[in-house]
């Protein structure tokens, strides 16, 4: 398929420095027929911004308390579904840095078996306090601008 202007940008490749979470598939991560049921990957997903959050800025329910209730919300994602992945399979869910704005984070995340892509996604991150948008905390803007 061509991408066409409607269709979502979504990243060729992802830089060597982002960040790699491996992953196992586990029976309750399928669908009936075998493969990765399509909401498992979210939360793969999740998992991989997790952990490159709390790398960089420590636990988030830390970062919560210490912030008066700073949190980090998704407001956007676009995913782009590939080719299937199967109970068993080792995966590697990788995190980047696309883009840094006053109160959100744009990054780019694969899911990738081996070098394979599977899933590709573009993620707008807000950060929120008491239902607002505040601007990301300066110490993790440049955590995240060097990644």
């Amino acid at each position: 398929m061509d991408e066409t202007e409607d269709e979502p940008r979504v990243t060729e490749t992802l830089p060597p420095d982002a960040h790699a979470l491996p992953v196992r598939v586990y029976y309750e991560d399928t669908d009936f027929s075998g493969f990765v049921y399509h909401a498992s990957y979210l939360r793969f997903m999740e998992r991989g911004r997790t952990e490159l959050l709390r790398g960089l800025a420590g636990d988030q329910s830390e970062l919560h308390r210490e912030a008066d209730g700073l949190v980090f919300v998704v407001r956007r994602m676009t995913l782009d579904y590939l080719k299937p992945a199967l109970m068993d399979d080792a995966l590697t869910v990788l995190t980047a840095t696309r883009e840094l704005r006053g109160a959100s984070m744009h990054l780019d995340q694969e899911v990738r078996r081996g070098d394979e892509v599977l899933v590709r996604a573009e993620v707008v991150v807000a950060c929120v306090r008491d239902g607002r948008a505040v601007r990301l905390p300066e110490a993790l803007r440049r955590r995240l601008g060097r990644r």
